[in-house]
């Protein structure tokens, strides 16, 4: 479901042939996620060199997400580089163009409404970042407004289309996969709790501490556990999940963490090296023979967000420090 203001996003491409714009807003998706790296990057304090970055970059639209990503060309990548662009300018202290950028975000509500809902709390902490906030509330308002210009009374009709939506346009989420009904209310429950006693907590947390990357881990694994939608393109939020993840950890890492978080980039290897073997011996073997394999790289889809959650939730909460000394040169 998207709200009607999506459509000033799109509004440049209407005068252009259709063929042409569905092309070119393939390669365009690609970009955006490898550019969402290196924001995910700046935004959760990890310092790399350029080399690693373009690594990065290159993995991320190797990744099947991204692939899914090129082939059904959702808006997914888009919102996520809003998103990467809008923390990374909170961190580097630019909160007007946060907000903006938030505001813009919430084209794909339902996997950005949680991360914008913590930086507005985190937003709260300090009189200095009420900016984001600001700006933020007078962004949505001016697309609101400029939605009802175009189309009076959007807002009741995409209310009315989202209390239907559950009926035809959504999936069990992933917790309720994974387990039975009951059990999976209460995990849903619980880690509701526990996503508003994160938010709250790093609500005072520096822009370059490592709390604040901690807690954007926290808040974007949740989101893919939670939500009632299963589609590979949205764990491309899984991001800066995984950045946080690389970083070396010191010996106050527990057993289970580094065993949760292992598995986790252990699953996301699998998808690169699967999909890398398959690629290769298609070279030597019809396609057509492979189709039985074609899916190898997607077994370990399922697997990852939930790994990464647990591994995020394993680690000590690390206190709002400043990251002198704790960015690392990779």
């Amino acid at each position: 479901m998207y709200p009607l203001y999506v459509v000033f996003l799109l509004a440049p491409t209407v005068p252009l042939p259709f063929p042409m714009v569905a092309e070119a807003f393939r390669w365009i998706l690609l970009l955006c996620i490898a550019l969402s790296v290196p924001l995910w990057m700046y935004a959760v304090g990890l310092r790399a060199r350029w080399p690693m970055v373009v690594c990065g970059m290159l993995l991320a639209v190797g990744s099947y997400p991204a692939i899914e990503e090129y082939s059904q060309q959702n808006l997914t990548a888009l919102v996520a580089l809003f998103l990467a662009a809008a923390t990374a300018a909170a961190v580097r202290n630019k909160l007007m163009v946060s907000g903006f950028l938030l505001a813009l975000a919430t084209a794909k509500p339902d996997i950005t409404i949680p991360v914008v809902f913590w930086l507005l709390v985190w937003a709260t902490g300090r009189r200095e970042r009420r900016r984001l906030i600001f700006s933020f509330a007078a962004s949505i308002a001016i697309l609101w407004a400029a939605a009802q210009a175009i189309s009076p009374g959007w807002i009741w009709h995409f209310l009315a289309a989202l209390r239907e939506y559950p009926s035809y346009g959504t999936d069990p989420s992933l917790v309720q996969v994974l387990f039975p009904r009951l059990i999976a209310d209460l995990l849903l429950a619980a880690l509701a709790v526990f996503f508003l006693a994160a938010c709250w907590r790093s609500r005072k947390a520096a822009p370059d501490s490592p709390l604040f990357g901690w807690t954007l881990a926290l808040v974007a694994t949740v989101t893919l556990v939670a939500i009632p939608k299963l589609a590979p393109y949205n764990q491309l939020l899984l991001i800066p999940a995984l950045l946080v993840l690389l970083r070396p950890r010191d010996h106050t890492a527990g057993i289970l963490s580094r065993a949760f978080t292992k598995g986790a980039l252990a699953c996301q290897l699998w998808q690169w090296s699967a999909a890398a073997g398959l690629s290769i011996v298609s070279l030597l073997i019809a396609p057509h023979r492979l189709l039985g394999v074609a899916q190898l790289p997607m077994y370990t889809l399922l697997a990852l967000p939930p790994l990464t959650l647990a591994a995020v939730l394993s680690s000590v909460a690390p206190r709002g420090t400043s990251l002198r000394g704790f960015t690392n040169r990779v």
